[in-house]
């Protein structure tokens, strides 16, 4: 179930000042030890080590062949490329150099088959979440999860701007 608490976008000079947005909330951050220990449990012949040995593998292999200038596509998963983040622009070709106008490189992951936005909205349930003194708390279930009603949750005293983990201002999705 994919909980949702609404935020108000408090900027005025922003486009979308005073209108609400849903914004996804994380109620957990999963790492390669507790994957491989979740996979284990999935009817896998393998032990939670050897899943874990071969995803720590397949990580470093995925870093290598993205600093060779390679993509890795991982079928249902996403594909896998490098960005370039650029400081300021140069006025000209000549002028442009790598510690001026480069300050690095980023990770991009674009999802492939099972994760695409369509595949994952056939399967999404939602439901309005709430923060109580600063703890996640779902409100009563006869609120139904088309996340309607009238009242507002706050966030835990935390950001009320969007973030969407993107360089862009889509909001939606």
């Amino acid at each position: 179930m994919v909980r949702y608490i609404l935020q108000q976008i408090k900027i005025t000079s922003h486009k979308c000042f005073g209108k609400w947005f849903a914004k996804n909330v994380v109620e957990e951050t999963i790492d390669l030890d507790a994957l491989a220990e979740h996979m284990s449990h999935h009817n896998s012949p393998y032990s939670k080590g050897v899943i874990k040995g071969l995803l720590t593998d397949m990580i470093a292999c995925i870093k290598e062949l993205l600093l060779e200038g390679k993509n890795v596509k991982i079928d249902d998963l996403a594909i896998f490329s490098l960005g370039i983040k650029n400081k300021e622009m140069a006025l000209k070709e000549e002028d442009f150099t790598v510690s001026k106008n480069i300050s690095g490189v980023k990770l991009k992951a674009r999802a492939t088959g099972d994760l695409m936005s369509k595949s994952l909205n056939l399967e999404a349930t939602l439901k309005k979440a709430t923060f109580v003194n600063g703890k996640l708390a779902t409100e009563p279930s006869n609120s139904g999860n088309t996340g309607g009603g009238s009242t507002t949750p706050t966030n835990g005293g935390g950001s009320t701007t969007p973030s969407n983990g993107g360089d862009d201002e889509s909001y939606g999705d």
